[in-house]
């Protein structure tokens, strides 16, 4: 692939003096390298503007405060590494700065694991004890599973939701649960987020009374031609957290087939699928699949019931 990165440059002293300064310069930096944004921030602008705001410690929402204050030397040494570093290694920003946010909250992210940028942390806000349409009560959920979790943030948010609920997350990754493991411990959850590491629900009791009210996942879903083209910034990725196969459905289809044996009564599989609706609802066309959108998607989340794949399997 041609190499559209551009070298590192010099920046004299006192060029650019405000955070605003170093944001536009970013911006202009990477537009010219033509980057890609697709861990987190959608635009350049964003982009530049998280990056300024972690090489300075400061949370997203203080860019506004702080936008036209001067930065010390070293602060503006460093905002001008972290900028190169973007430009001429093309590794997804939050790797760089080992931090994303998801629903406001941080996270702790390597190279072990690939960049949170779930719909789920939505959904789940916003369908459970919604007022015009719930998918479950809050309160009604005692037992959670996270396949595929990464770098458990959707298990972490999954707590949060149902301070009630007990929670499970499995990744076939060990790097991965690593990486889980120190969030978890961040959030002090060790004591209702209990880590496995194997494929799928493999590590997991079938016994009646270990079953769950609800299963999350943010499976592998890219099929061969995602794969094939995926930008510089994606490949930084593990491809194992974005490999679902020929048709993208691989992982998905073992979820939907074996998920059945695992939800209690009354409970359901909430799972991400990208751009994958058309093809699940051929593979499986009978089953009675509820498609949920967030700000940002549209048909890329489906819910379905404990009942409904009872009866389909």
């Amino acid at each position: 692939m041609e190499n559209t990165s551009t070298p590192t440059r010099q920046v004299a002293a006192g060029e650019l003096v405000t955070l605003l300064d170093f944001v536009r310069y970013a911006v202009s930096r990477f537009v010219e390298a033509r980057l890609v944004f697709a861990h987190g921030t959608t635009d350049p602008v964003a982009e530049a503007a998280f990056l300024v705001c972690e090489a300075l410690h400061l949370y997203p929402d203080q860019f506004s405060t702080f936008a036209t204050a001067r930065l010390t030397a070293g602060e503006a040494e460093r905002v001008l590494q972290l900028i190169d570093l973007r430009v001429t290694t093309r590794k997804p920003a939050a790797y760089l700065v080992n931090k994303v946010y998801m629903r406001g909250l941080p996270f702790h992210v390597d190279d072990r694991v690939i960049v949170p940028r779930s719909f789920l942390g939505e959904i789940l806000d916003c369908h459970f004890d919604d007022e015009d349409y719930a998918l479950m009560e809050t309160r009604s959920v005692r037992r959670v599973l996270d396949l595929c979790t990464g770098s458990g943030c959707l298990a972490i948010l999954a707590a949060r939701q149902f301070p009630d609920a007990v929670i499970d997350a499995v990744d076939i990754s060990p790097g991965a649960l690593e990486v889980a493991q120190r969030n978890v411990a961040v959030y002090g959850l060790k004591d209702r987020i209990t880590l496995h590491q194997g494929d799928l629900f493999a590590p997991l009791s079938t016994a009646d009374d270990a079953r769950y009210d609800v299963i999350i996942s943010n499976p592998p879903y890219v099929d061969a031609a995602g794969m094939a083209a995926l930008p510089p910034e994606c490949r930084a990725e593990p491809a194992i957290a974005l490999d679902g196969g020929a048709d993208g459905l691989d992982v998905v289809r073992r979820i939907i087939t074996e998920a059945s044996a695992h939800l209690a009564p009354g409970g359901g599989l909430l799972c991400e699928v990208g751009r994958g609706r058309a093809r699940i609802e051929e593979a499986f066309p009978s089953l009675s699949l509820l498609w949920l959108d967030s700000e940002d998607s549209i048909g890329e989340v489906f819910w379905v019931t404990a009942d409904d794949l009872s009866w389909f399997f």
